[in-house]
Formats: C-alpha cells, structure tokens, sequence
C-alpha cells in the first residue's frame, strides 16, 4: 500500500510547491516562488518513471499530475510574472495575458490524455518546460522591456497548443533499485534551491528556453524542407502543360 502512494506523495508535493510559489510571489519573494516551480518540475519529472518502476501506475495517478501541473506551471508562472511585470499595465489587458498562459496549459494536458503523441515525442511544448521558462524569465524583469514579456507569454502559450513536436525523455527511466534515490536527490535540490535561490534559477532558464527554442527550430526546419521538396515536385512535374506555339 505505501509503495503505491509513493508516486502520488511526489505528485501531491508538486502541487504543494505550486501553490507555495503563488504565496511567496504575492509575499514579494518572487526569487523564492521560481525555484518552487523548479523545484515541482523535478517532482513532476520523477513521479512518472517512479510509477513506472514499482509498476503501479493509475488513471488516478495520470488525473492527479494533471491537476497538479496545471496550478504549479500554469497558474504559478503566470501570477509570478504578474506580480512582478504586469501590475502597471492596462488592468484588463494583463489579466487576459496571464489567464491565457494556464488555460493553454490545460487544454494541453486535456489533449495529452486523450491523444496518444508520436513515439518520441510530444505535441506541443509541455506544461513545465513553458511554466519553468515563464517563472525563469520573470526574473530578468529588470533587464527585458514589458514588451518582450507580454510577447514571451503569448508565444509559450501558443506553443503549448501548437502541433510542434517536442523531444520527449520519458523513456529515460529509474532502475527499481535506484528508486530509494530519489528522496535523496530530492532533499539536495531543495537545499541547493533555497540556498541558491536566485542565482539557480536563472542558470537554469537558459536550458529551459533551449528546449523551447529548439521545438520550434525543428518545425520551422521541417516547413522549409516541405516547402523546398514541393518546389522541386512542381519543377519536374508542372500541373500546367506548356502551350505550344502552335495553340492559339
């Protein structure tokens, strides 16, 4: 009985330190609230392969990291960059802004659980990688224009919805004898989190957009190889017959 609650117990602390980061946000720690949602990404990236080591996987379990990931990378990251960049907007402006960040995020979960991805890969950018870059990014609100947030929040958001294919890790698993890790590794990401707060947190941003950024190389590469290959087609099989001079 414990050992099936033990991928449940690490998603319930995502969502813990989801709803934490909202505190300490609102609490003008916003340092603090980014490595929570950090800090939830590893839970989150370990709850699974946890599961699938013990072999106690559940559609209760699959409900629950969706529930957990839409408060703690997508309402988290979103009130983390309003409290500290959108407050002196338009008032109607930023709230329609931040809410469309975890409504993206949950219709990309709500699609992810009932439309089985290619092998490899996942469609559209993943909730935590967008909530790890948006709680990441709001950091450098002393050195980015307003600007440039607002259009970060709408592209992640996009990008969650989109049909861009992202690399997906989860085949890389844990050896059910290495699961007893785990705690471990958990314990010393929060102590260097807390301790690095700051410092972390932005490190940690530049693999993080990465991966944004690399999906959406990889489509934009895609599109241009389709475009160029349909060039080609129509070059040595035109639709249109040439005229003759003799047609008239």
């Amino acid at each position: 009985m414990i050992t099936k609650s033990i991928p449940s117990l690490l998603t319930v602390g995502n969502l813990f330190l989801g709803v934490i980061a909202i505190i300490l946000v609102f609490n003008e720690k916003p340092d603090t609230a980014a490595m929570m949602v950090l800090i939830a990404m590893l839970l989150d990236g370990v709850d699974g392969r946890v599961a699938r080591a013990l072999n106690v996987q559940s559609e209760f379990g699959k409900e629950l990291d969706s529930l957990s990931d839409v408060i703690s990378f997508g309402v988290a990251p979103a009130f983390i960059m309003y409290v500290v960049a959108f407050q002196e907007l338009n008032p109607a402006f930023a709230w329609i802004v931040t809410a469309l960040f975890p409504i993206c995020g949950a219709l990309r979960l709500a699609r992810f659980n009932v439309i089985s991805s290619a092998p490899g890969y996942f469609i559209g950018l993943p909730i935590p990688a967008a909530g790890g870059v948006l709680a990441t990014l709001a950091l450098f609100k002393d050195d980015i224009y307003v600007s440039v947030l607002l259009a970060s929040t709408l592209v992640l958001s996009i990008l969650m919805v989109s049909t861009i294919k992202y690399p997906n890790f989860k085949k890389v698993g844990i050896p059910k004898s290495a699961v007893w890790v785990v705690p471990i590794v958990v314990v010393v990401a929060v102590v260097l989190g807390l301790v690095f707060k700051n410092d972390l947190s932005k490190i940690l941003f530049v693999p993080l957009l990465l991966y944004a950024l690399y999906g959406l190389k990889k489509n934009v590469d895609g599109r241009l190889k389709k475009r160029n290959r349909k060039r080609g087609k129509l070059k040595d099989h035109p639709d249109d017959p040439v005229q003759s001079e003799h047609t008239a």
